[in-house]
């Protein structure tokens, strides 16, 4: 009898925590949560700020941010990008802060001809070094539908998420004189852009401008993050049950998630900065020669 009551209890914790993730992804608003920097005029929104559009025209992009600054957590977009001929378009979601020095994490979509693949480009600078890119090819169509992209950020590791499946990890290695970033709050951007100085085959193919509108379209955002303040960075990264991300299961990949991990870069990972030792003379980053997670 305890033992069935002890499953109750722990049948109605997870509703509690199911309803409460839903409740807080509903709760986003883009009129209280984000903000244009950039191409106002190529910005739309809808569906009482549920929903929102970035565009790229001949005259300007367009780039948002969030309201608040973050130290831990997740930050999730549901996105679908620009169909049809994207070549030369760069479709950005990151958490960055500010400053020479500054802390920065990226998911950026390569646009493609019609009928080739996106790039899913991906980095991490720390203390304003960057040089960290892993590359991707999607396994589904990311222009068909929405998928989640999703930055998760803990003072163990950094992970990127594609539809819950783990495609990169970033581990905390500073007691090896690694640089980790988690002192810095960062804020979540997204943005829409002309690279095709560099994004479709090294820039051979450039921006189509008669398919323009080029639109990256976003539903379900979920800002589960820690808010920062001033002097905050000690009560984001404490061990408490209200910081969800300091969980003992947050710290490392579960042995799931390990064999999810190796199977999309067995599978669809076109380029691992750990695996270019001509580019770095013979060298690599130190954490290369680390466990992976």
């Amino acid at each position: 009898m305890a033992n069935f009551r002890a499953l109750l209890l722990v049948v109605a914790g997870l509703v509690l925590l199911v309803a409460k993730e839903r409740t807080m992804a509903a709760d986003f608003n883009f009129y209280r949560d984000m903000s244009c920097y950039w191409g106002p005029q190529n910005l739309a929104v809808w569906n009482n700020g549920q929903n929102f559009a970035l565009s790229l025209n001949n005259i300007s992009g367009c780039g948002i941010q969030s309201s608040n600054q973050f130290l831990f957590g997740s930050i999730e977009m549901q996105i679908k990008l620009v169909p049809g001929n994207s070549a030369g378009t760069v479709t950005t979601y990151y958490m960055s802060s500010t400053g020479d020095k500054h802390d920065e994490i990226d998911f950026e979509f390569l646009g493609n001809v019609s009928g080739q693949p996106y790039i899913i480009h991906t980095n991490i600078y720390t203390q304003g070094v960057g040089n960290r890119e892993v590359q991707f090819y999607p396994w589904f169509d990311p222009t068909a539908a929405f998928h989640n992209y999703t930055i998760h950020w803990n003072p163990s590791q950094v992970v990127w998420f594609i539809d819950g499946i783990p495609i990169r990890v970033f581990r905390n290695y500073q007691q090896y004189g690694i640089a980790f970033p988690n002192q810095q709050a960062m804020r979540a951007y997204s943005s829409i852009w002309n690279g095709d100085g560099w994004a479709t085959r090294g820039g051979l193919v450039k921006i189509d401008w008669k398919n323009a509108p080029f639109t990256a379209r976003y539903q379900q955002v979920n800002l589960r993050a820690c808010p920062y303040w001033q002097g905050s960075t000690a009560q984001c990264s404490a061990s408490t049950p209200a910081n969800w991300w300091t969980s003992p299961a947050y710290s490392k990949l579960s042995y799931a998630q390990q064999g999810q991990l190796m199977w999309v870069r067995s599978k669809y990972m076109i380029y691992d900065y750990c695996q270019d030792e001509k580019r770095f003379n013979g060298k690599t980053a130190p954490e290369c020669s680390l466990p992976l997670y």
